[in-house]
């Protein structure tokens, strides 16, 4: 099976915000709620014992583009949080093999623009859910300093996700980079290399596409991510 796509919430004008941001919220609850949960039960004697040992390492990958405003900005940052401490994603980890997790949070535009937000977390409870979503809640991406933030390059997503994955500091059974963006790549290099790199090296990439309000139905972005970007075992 592939990785998970899903798209995300189209915002009215002059709405609050609070629609599209719960919509947002169940849409990363799905991707999440698939990244975390780890089928077959491992044998306790195939896990070393590094210093952080989890079933999945989860990497979430946001745009802060130019092209993300205050409100596309709250709606993933927000969204994140919300879905990092629903109730429905503290009972998948706590049905897997290790009851754990790992989650580093990071936000990308152009090749050499990335910054890490949440660095490996490891999360085994609400508490731990709760203390990784407030620093991803009053550290992420506010959408107000767009100026010269650059284009749109998936593939430093992908290339930077994997990267964070190729150096946990600890095992995990499952490794996955969930993406966020509201844009195609229009920057850097091509996607296909980068998805392959990261397919080859038993990566899942899973993405939310997070449409305009005058998207183009003939040419969704949902469509572009599932044929371009997403892919490796879920």
């Amino acid at each position: 099976m592939e990785g998970k796509m899903v798209d995300g919430p189209h915002r009215k004008p002059g709405s609050d915000g609070k629609g599209p941001r719960r919509a947002l919220s169940l849409a990363m609850l799905a991707t999440l709620a698939a990244a975390v949960l780890w089928g077959p039960a491992a044998d306790a004697t195939t896990i070393d014992p590094p210093s952080m040992q989890v079933d999945v390492a989860v990497v979430f990958a946001v745009d802060f583009s130019s092209s993300i405003d205050p409100k596309i900005a709250d709606l993933q940052r927000e969204g994140h949080a919300e879905a990092l401490t629903s109730p429905e994603i503290i009972r998948a980890i706590s049905q897997n093999y290790l009851g754990c997790i790992g989650v580093a949070y990071f936000e990308w535009s152009s090749p050499g623009r990335s910054r890490t937000v949440l660095p490996w977390t490891r999360i085994c409870g609400l508490d731990d859910a709760k203390a990784a979503a407030s620093v991803i809640s009053n550290t992420g991406d506010t959408g107000h300093m767009r100026r010269g933030r650059g284009g749109t390059s998936v593939s430093t997503a992908i290339d930077v996700g994997g990267l964070l994955l190729d150096e946990f500091p600890g095992t995990a059974m499952k490794k996955v980079i969930d993406i966020s963006s509201n844009g195609e790549n229009n920057d850097g290099l091509p996607v296909q290399p980068s998805r392959e790199n990261a397919i080859a090296k038993g990566y899942t990439i899973n993405a939310i596409a997070i449409p305009a309000d005058d998207e183009d139905p003939r040419q969704p972005l949902a469509s572009y991510f599932a044929r371009s970007v997403i892919g490796g075992s879920q």
